[in-house]
């Protein structure tokens, strides 16, 4: 008879809290009936009484439980983002200033820089004459020679680069255009003070 009634106590626990607490009053109760009725002995008695209490005494924990809402959860909130830093820009001065006069490739840039900022500050204008230099102070006049076919013309530096190969400068369209070097892309230049008016 004990099996029966451990066995009807377990089978409902997959039909919920509600019929598991009621099941498990229910088989406290018989359980001290049956412990009444089949033990004689005084201290089994009392033993028998002490675990039914128990189990009578988690039925009503697991009611309270059941009773008490659970807590509700904040939200997390969220971590503030870290600026980013800005990656460092390409156009910066090297240390050492270049000396004059200075001899190698020159190149030129033209409309896919129109209009946007120079290293300087000022707007690109591929109709100016100007020129972008590694080191050369920004403003500073140069005199720019095509030594191919001896054109020479002034220019500022108003940028920095060239940023490929060995070229020493980089100049406006308008300038490449006095050195009559916009075909060829290149030329072989030399770089100096331009002469005192």
């Amino acid at each position: 008879m004990l099996w029966t009634c451990s066995a009807s106590f377990f089978a409902p626990l997959a039909f919920g809290r509600a019929r598991l607490l009621k099941t498990a009053s229910t088989f406290s109760l018989s359980l001290l009936i049956l412990i009444g009725r089949g033990f004689s002995e005084r201290h089994l008695y009392l033993s028998a009484m002490g675990v039914a209490l128990m189990l009578f005494q988690g039925c009503a924990m697991l009611q309270r439980t059941s009773d008490i809402a659970a807590p509700t959860e904040t939200p997390a909130q969220p971590v503030p983002s870290q600026p980013v830093p800005a990656p460092p820009t390409a156009k910066k001065s090297p240390a050492a200033p270049a000396t004059l006069p200075q001899t190698g490739q020159a190149s030129w840039y033209g409309a896919q820089h129109q209009g946007k900022q120079t290293a300087s500050g000022t707007t690109y204008d591929q109709t100016a004459l100007t020129a972008a230099h590694p080191s050369l102070p920004f403003g500073s006049k140069v005199k720019v020679t095509n030594l191919a076919n001896g054109k020479s013309v002034e220019v500022e530096i108003v940028d920095r680069g060239p940023f490929a190969g060995n070229r020493i400068i980089d100049l406006s369209q308008a300038a490449a255009k006095a050195l009559d070097m916009i075909e060829s892309g290149t030329a072989t230049v030399r770089l100096e003070q331009p002469s005192e008016p």
